[in-house]
């Protein structure tokens, strides 16, 4: 009883080394981020008991290889805490995005953009159109929340559908628009962890990110229009909405989004701070201040409440592998291994195009086996550092963004792909291998779009 108890309460300990932390982003005291690494080993020994058996092995992985190279070094023990701490701001970031999706399930925008998804609809092309838009626009606030809200959705209204035709549409159409939902969104982690290793702007990505989403969005749109246009779609009594709320809502939500990456973009600049600290540090009274607006804040402060209490007393596996993931890259960054591989890299330097499609290849072929995106740029470190120093940073950036964005469609053993198999009941594997044409064309035409920029 007193084990459960202390892990309910694990909210209170992360919350506390994560304002420390942004406190001492402004302060930049040595001591004080000595402290946080100190803090880090502890939340590293209480989190490794409850993460996953995956996260398990990369983190031991990652600590064992970082030992080996950190020691080889001749580097000090007393040093390890502060090489412990370069990741804690992910981590934080992480920490407060349950705020952004509670104040869209406060406002009850996913029922609004549920009504739309259904409404008038003849045949299964013309919803798969739909249903695509409305996982793109729940995806940017409530993240993985509207793989869920829109699969349930689909789930119900499909119910007479044969059971193979059913799964195939749920699988193509939510996953492959919420990848590109999470392309752009300042909210999702994967796309924080590419602009943090390449150190590019976030306002000189977002247009090309935005154009490879549109394209991207049309193509496979195209597409599932013409496949499924064949097999009609039929609901037992006709939806009468009012359209003028759905569409004044929808709206909103729209301008809600681009408000809240307009002020990211000019707290980065007024401040002189990085995209992971603006977007962090706006969430929650952005959050708030659009619940004052809605006249929502009783319902949106017991939501973010519970949510974020659950969601950071969870955060085991992300702390498992950010904290680990800090001292591999660390430890990695000083060896001569980066000559190693630095060679065959520069031997065919003048074919960037290719080294793009090959670091497309290695990110779905390694997802495939149940390696995070994240931890795939961690064993890529040494080969991303060599590459900046050859080609141009925002180039390299698409690439890494949209080759780590299209494994969430194809990752066998990844969230995305195990909620939407135990949602549809069929084997990951199969999730894997339908999705498997769309995620080369979205990183391929990330890498293509990289090319030209170079």
């Amino acid at each position: 009883m007193k084990h459960h108890m202390l892990f309910s309460h694990l909210y209170i300990f992360y919350s506390a080394v994560f304002l420390i932390h942004m406190i001492n982003i402004f302060i930049e005291s040595e001591r004080i981020n000595y402290i946080i690494g100190i803090l880090a080993i502890l939340m590293l020994i209480v989190s490794f008991s409850r993460a996953t058996r995956l996260f398990k092995i990369l983190g031991a992985a990652f600590l064992l290889v970082g030992s080996y190279l950190f020691f080889y070094t001749g580097k000090h023990i007393g040093d390890i805490p502060n090489l412990l701490t370069s990741n804690i701001s992910l981590l934080t970031l992480l920490c407060m995005l349950p705020w952004m999706s509670s104040v869209v399930w406060s406002g009850r925008f996913d029922k609004s953009l549920n009504a739309i998804m259904k409404y008038n609809v003849i045949d299964l092309g013309k919803l798969y159109v739909r249903s695509s838009a409305t996982t793109l626009s729940l995806g940017a606030f409530l993240n993985l929340s509207a793989i869920s809200i829109t699969q349930d959705v689909l789930k119900e209204n499909l119910a007479k559908t044969e059971s193979s035709l059913r799964n195939s549409f749920m699988t193509m159409s939510t996953l492959r628009s919420f990848s590109l939902a999470v392309l752009w969104s300042p909210l999702e982690i994967l796309l924080a962890v590419s602009i943090f290793v390449t150190g590019v702007n976030y306002v000189s990505l977002l247009p090309w990110l935005l154009v490879i989403a549109a394209i991207t969005f049309t193509l496979d749109n195209l597409w599932g229009r013409i496949y499924f246009k064949k097999h009609p779609y039929e609901i037992e009594k006709k939806m009468e909405i009012n359209k003028k709320e759905l569409i004044k809502r929808f709206f909103h939500l729209t301008v809600a989004l681009g408000t809240f990456l307009l002020l990211v973009i000019l707290c980065g600049n007024i401040l002189k701070i990085n995209f992971i600290l603006s977007v962090t540090l706006l969430i929650f009274p952005f959050s708030f201040i659009w619940s004052v607006l809605l006249k929502r804040v009783r319902t949106f402060w017991i939501i973010g409440w519970n949510t974020w209490k659950q969601k950071t007393n969870n955060m085991q596996n992300f702390i498992v592998l950010f904290i680990s993931l800090s001292f591999f890259s660390y430890s990695l960054s000083n060896t001569t291994f980066l000559d190693v591989i630095q060679k065959p890299i520069l031997y065919v330097a003048d074919y960037p195009l290719l080294i793009f499609f090959v670091i497309q290849f290695l990110f779905i072929f390694l997802s495939m086996f149940g390696i995070h995106p994240i931890a795939i740029i961690g064993i890529l470190t040494g080969l991303i550092t060599t590459l900046i120093d050859l080609f141009n940073p925002l180039s390299l950036a698409i690439v890494i963004v949209t080759s780590a964005m299209a494994t969430l469609t194809v990752s066998t053993y990844g969230l995305i792909v195990t909620l939407t198999a135990i949602n549809t009941k069929q084997s990951p594997y199969k999730i894997t291998l339908v999705n498997m044409p769309y995620a080369f064309m979205f990183g391929g035409i990330g890498s293509i779009i990289a090319y030209f920029l170079l």
